[in-house]
Protein backbone atom coordinates (compact mmCIF):
# COMPACT_ATOMS: atom_id res chain seq x y z
CA UNK A 1 0.00 0.00 0.00
CA UNK A 2 1.04 3.53 -0.64
CA UNK A 3 0.17 6.49 0.80
CA UNK A 4 0.39 10.15 -0.83
CA UNK A 5 -0.50 13.52 0.20
CA UNK A 6 -3.06 15.10 -1.66
CA UNK A 7 -2.30 18.37 -2.95
CA UNK A 8 -5.72 21.11 -2.79
CA UNK A 9 -6.02 22.95 -5.68
CA UNK A 10 -9.03 25.67 -6.62
CA UNK A 11 -11.02 26.80 -9.44
CA UNK A 12 -12.95 30.06 -10.32
CA UNK A 13 -14.78 30.66 -13.59
CA UNK A 14 -12.14 27.63 -15.41
CA UNK A 15 -8.94 28.86 -14.48
CA UNK A 16 -6.78 26.74 -11.95
CA UNK A 17 -5.71 28.63 -8.71
CA UNK A 18 -2.41 27.34 -7.08
CA UNK A 19 -2.57 26.69 -3.36
CA UNK A 20 -1.21 29.39 -2.00
CA UNK A 21 -0.24 28.03 1.64
CA UNK A 22 -1.06 24.56 2.77
CA UNK A 23 -1.56 26.09 6.15
CA UNK A 24 -4.48 28.45 5.23
CA UNK A 25 -7.79 26.71 5.51
CA UNK A 26 -10.42 27.19 2.75
CA UNK A 27 -11.84 30.93 3.97
CA UNK A 28 -8.72 32.24 4.38
CA UNK A 29 -7.60 31.15 0.88
CA UNK A 30 -10.35 32.42 -0.84
CA UNK A 31 -10.06 35.95 1.09
CA UNK A 32 -6.24 35.95 -0.27
CA UNK A 33 -7.51 35.70 -3.87
CA UNK A 34 -10.25 38.41 -3.64
CA UNK A 35 -8.09 40.73 -3.65
CA UNK A 36 -7.13 39.42 -7.46
CA UNK A 37 -10.77 38.34 -8.08
CA UNK A 38 -13.62 40.37 -6.31
CA UNK A 39 -16.14 37.90 -7.30
CA UNK A 40 -14.55 35.09 -5.30
CA UNK A 41 -15.53 37.07 -2.03
CA UNK A 42 -19.38 36.35 -2.43
CA UNK A 43 -19.19 33.14 -4.56
CA UNK A 44 -20.19 30.10 -3.07
CA UNK A 45 -17.75 26.92 -2.16
CA UNK A 46 -17.65 23.90 -3.39
CA UNK A 47 -15.49 20.53 -2.60
CA UNK A 48 -13.20 19.33 -1.63
CA UNK A 49 -13.70 16.71 -4.76
CA UNK A 50 -10.94 14.32 -5.32
CA UNK A 51 -9.46 14.68 -9.22
CA UNK A 52 -6.11 12.22 -9.34
CA UNK A 53 -3.69 13.24 -6.59
CA UNK A 54 -5.49 16.55 -5.92
CA UNK A 55 -8.09 17.92 -3.97
CA UNK A 56 -10.47 20.57 -5.93
CA UNK A 57 -12.30 23.03 -4.53
CA UNK A 58 -14.34 25.34 -6.43
CA UNK A 59 -15.79 28.67 -6.07
CA UNK A 60 -18.89 29.40 -8.23
CA UNK A 61 -20.35 32.95 -8.58
CA UNK A 62 -23.38 34.01 -6.76
CA UNK A 63 -26.16 34.24 -9.24
CA UNK A 64 -28.77 37.80 -8.37
CA UNK A 65 -29.22 40.59 -9.09
CA UNK A 66 -27.50 43.84 -7.89
CA UNK A 67 -29.73 46.63 -5.93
Amino acid sequence: MRVAKMVREFSFCGAKLPDPNGQLDVEQVRSLYATQFPEIATATVTGPEAVGDKLVYRFERAIGAKG
